[in-house]
């Protein structure tokens, strides 16, 4: 549908839930943004970046394109006023995430046999497999690398426990138990 029969301005389009838009899940209700701080120290420098660097750079490329006239078939102004949005909507979404972090250094627990945040758990399934995970935050887990969000069912069910316990796990096949078999965390440095 054009844009002319709805009531909406391209201002309204700029502003709105950061964290739907992103794809991320949004923080239960009531809880902290945990964040180990290396976590946060990434996320921190992708900040200063956006802000720093590639921000301006647009904004001057935006600004050599509409000298250039007509906007309307202008590749460079459009691209880059496309580009400037994404660059500040996800400004406004590391500020937000970043200004409620709680960074938690997973290495004060060091030794310790019980789950916590940052800790880097393996356990065994039903079938005898075992999985190893590291507990991180929402915005610095990473499934590819072994790395789950402290509201993941896995995480959930494993927190708390110790080695050597048998903890219930709801899956898309039903409920599983898994039996944690070692926890590790970082040293301190």
């Amino acid at each position: 549908m054009n844009k002319a029969f709805t009531k909406e301005s391209d201002a309204d389009a700029d502003v709105g839930d950061d964290e739907s838009e992103i794809g991320l899940p949004p923080l239960p209700a009531g809880s902290k943004n945990y964040l180990t701080p290396a976590g946060y120290a990434r996320l921190h420098a992708e900040l200063l970046a956006l802000i720093d660097d590639e921000r301006p750079q647009v904004v001057e490329t935006v600004s050599w394109a509409a000298k250039n006239g007509d906007r309307s078939e202008n590749g460079d102004y459009l691209y880059g006023k496309k580009r400037l949005r994404e660059i500040d909507r996800r400004i406004r979404f590391l500020t937000k995430r970043l200004e409620i972090a709680e960074v938690a250094d997973p290495s004060v627990h060091n030794g310790c046999d019980q789950v916590f945040f940052g800790a880097t758990v393996t356990y065994a399934q039903p079938d005898g497999t075992e999985r190893t995970v590291t507990i991180k935050g929402i915005d610095e887990a990473d499934a590819l690398a072994g790395e789950v969000s402290w509201i993941s069912p896995v995480a959930r069910a494993l927190l708390k426990a110790r080695e050597g316990d048998e903890v219930p796990l709801m899956t898309p096949a039903g409920p599983q138990t898994i039996e944690v078999v070692t926890v590790r965390y970082p040293a301190p440095p």
